[in-house]
């Protein structure tokens, strides 16, 4: 018996494109599907030349097409889309001519996270990766935002050195351990250090906010840098819903810096989702524990918060000092992640946070979910 059109079409609507998330077939990059008795030959349009998963896409449909019972010869050929398809492309998906910024829409079910700390060496950005792997062990579509300009570390953290594919002025991020991602560490060479006043700060904040595809993300986590100071106030101003979650250490002078990083949500009226306690009482081979920063910073900066911002700020979890957690950091495998998953007292600790941030504490009642009705 021969194979269809209809068949070969089928197959590759199961393809999704790695970067974008949604089948080929939707995304207009089916050029052409001939079938000659059982012979396939299809012709799949890339976003651009370069296209850094063109490998990806290949592979993933000459599997689908191997599917079709008694398939025979399968010939793909990859083509390029022109700049008006990827201007159509990027149209559809945003679904206007001018980017606007999905998460401070009234209709976003996003949530959105913005990981802060008052001063630097409290492992933020580590504590922002593995939320985001346990977060994505879950099931939840996760993103991170490196809002941390001047100190962007996450694709390191995260073990990516794939670049971001630009369609037409949309930016397609990478994806990591089942996260999408952008950094300015992206777009920079080597390690070259990012010299900019403030409102270039804002400029490239609202830019991986409106310009940035994100798709239908569950949680977005921004890591913020150590302060106060312009960033802070730029992801307040663009993202007024972001939560915050202050990172400590138990150390009482590290709590008090802490302190101020979360007060800042008095001036923003944005509200504090809680506060981690990271490079807690570290786990002995012997099953002791040993304090090596002091004790209490995390509990005393949630007290703290609780009073100045009058509703209470919760001791999410305390993370102990863990070496496993350092390596996993160090080779770009979180400790959480679902492929890779150490069983450490860091990852526990990590992954129980994780799972009280899932819980959604606002209702969804009124809101559009953007649910299609099926016929």
């Amino acid at each position: 018996m021969s194979i269809t059109e209809a068949q070969v079409r089928e197959a590759l609507a199961r393809v999704d494109d790695p970067e974008i998330g949604k089948p080929i077939t939707e995304l207009g990059m089916v050029k052409s599907v001939e079938v000659n008795g059982k012979d396939v030959a299809v012709v799949i349009y890339l976003t651009i030349a370069g296209c850094p998963m063109r490998t990806t896409i290949e592979g993933n449909v000459r599997a689908a097409i191997e599917e079709i019972d008694g398939v025979g010869n399968i010939s793909i050929e990859l083509d390029v889309m022109s700049d008006e398809q990827r201007r159509q492309l990027r149209q559809n998906l945003q679904g206007v001519n001018e980017p606007v910024i999905p998460f401070a829409q009234p209709g976003s079910t996003t949530r959105v996270f913005a990981v802060a700390s008052g001063k630097g060496g409290v492992g933020k950005s580590s504590m922002t990766v593995n939320l985001a792997a346990a977060l994505a062990a879950q099931g939840l579509r996760v993103g991170i935002l490196d809002a941390d300009i001047y100190g962007h570390s996450i694709p390191g953290l995260l073990g990516s050195d794939q670049s971001p594919t630009v369609v037409d002025e949309m930016i397609l991020p990478p994806v990591a351990h089942g996260i999408k991602h952008i950094s300015i560490g992206q777009f920079v060479e080597g390690n070259a250090p990012v010299v900019w006043r403030g409102p270039m700060l804002h400029r490239a904040i609202q830019q991986f906010l409106g310009d940035v595809f994100w798709g239908d993300l569950d949680v977005l986590l921004m890591d913020l840098p150590p302060g106060t100071g312009d960033v802070a106030l730029s992801v307040a101003q663009l993202v007024p819903n972001a939560e915050l979650l202050i990172v400590t250490t138990p150390q009482a002078a590290a709590a008090e810096v802490a302190e101020r990083a979360g007060s800042i949500a008095q001036q923003t009226r944005q509200r504090v989702a809680g506060v981690i306690e990271n490079m807690s009482a570290m786990v002995l081979p012997d099953g002791t524990t040993m304090e090596i920063f002091g004790s209490g910073g995390g509990e005393q900066v949630a007290e703290r918060l609780s009073a100045l911002t009058g509703h209470s700020v919760p001791l999410l979890g305390q993370v102990p000092l863990d070496p496993t957690l350092r390596e996993r950091g160090d080779s770009g495998t979180p400790v959480t992640a679902a492929e890779a998953k150490a069983d450490s007292p860091s990852s526990a600790a990590i992954t129980a946070i994780a799972e009280k941030l899932a819980v959604r504490r606002e209702s969804l009642a009124g809101k559009p979910l953007g649910l299609g009705v099926q016929r």
